[in-house]
């Protein structure tokens, strides 16, 4: 016997923090999709053609107090380079193995964020992020749909290399309102002004932002003493 009574669904929500959450047109990200950089690169988790990119590692942690990668390679007397990988740094494969889950005592005893940009890091980044756009007013964002803290299901989706995105439009300095609203969630993988001046991603199995622009953005980026930054190329492997 068929069951006609009305299946409950959360209704569609509009606002990701205080993003709002595109249901509609997806022509914004079609830039993205038409000329996607290939998986598991530079390009393919940010975007290809851009005149210079940077790598922006997610700092390490020792007592809840960002550490950065090269303080703690030091402490193991090794060097980080611009791919060096996080398991590299600590000397264990890339499962984790041969490694102490606890980190070293005084210098580090949390890994650094898996996934997209975190908080500190993407508030550093905005003020740097807004000279280099003449739209920091109007912004894209691209939020994996597949992030459990919020119910995208019904909302239309465009793909990235590997990935779902959900859109997502507000000003630049509200890509941090998620985390405030709400504890656990996701800050956006993607961001991209209506200028299309720079471009700025992450996703959830890395432990680095990308961030590519103009030789001018990229400069400032890795002169930032609040960040640790290298520069990369579009066709470099992503860790």
């Amino acid at each position: 016997m068929i069951d006609y009574r009305p299946v409950h669904r959360e209704p569609t929500p509009e606002r990701y923090g205080r993003l709002r959450v595109c249901a509609g047109d997806l022509g914004p990200a079609g830039w993205l999709v038409q000329a996607p950089g290939a998986f598991g690169t530079v390009a393919g988790v940010a975007a290809p053609g851009f005149a210079a990119y940077a790598r922006v590692l997610h700092p390490a942690e020792l007592d809840e107090r960002p550490v950065r990668w090269g303080a703690v390679a030091a402490a193991y007397g090794r060097e980080v380079a611009p791919l060096t990988d996080w398991h590299e740094v600590i000397g264990a494969d890339r499962d984790y193995h041969n490694a102490s889950e606890y980190g070293l005592p005084g210098v580090w005893d949390e890994h650094p964020t898996e996934g997209p940009t975190p908080p500190a890091v993407a508030e550093v980044l905005v003020p740097l992020l807004a000279r280099h756009t003449g739209t920091p007013e109007q912004c894209w964002f691209g939020l994996w749909s597949g992030y459990g803290t919020w119910d995208f299901d019904g909302v239309p989706t465009f793909p990235t290399p590997g990935r779902e995105e959900v859109l997502l439009a507000g000003p630049l300095a509200d890509v941090v309102s998620p985390g405030e609203l709400e504890h656990f969630a996701e800050l956006p993988d993607l961001w991209w002004p209506q200028d299309r001046a720079w471009c700025v991603a992450g996703d959830v199995d890395l432990v680095s932002t990308y961030v590519c622009g103009t030789p001018e953005l990229i400069a400032d980026v890795l002169a930032s003493p609040d960040l640790e930054a290298y520069p990369v190329s579009p066709d470099d492997r992503v860790g």
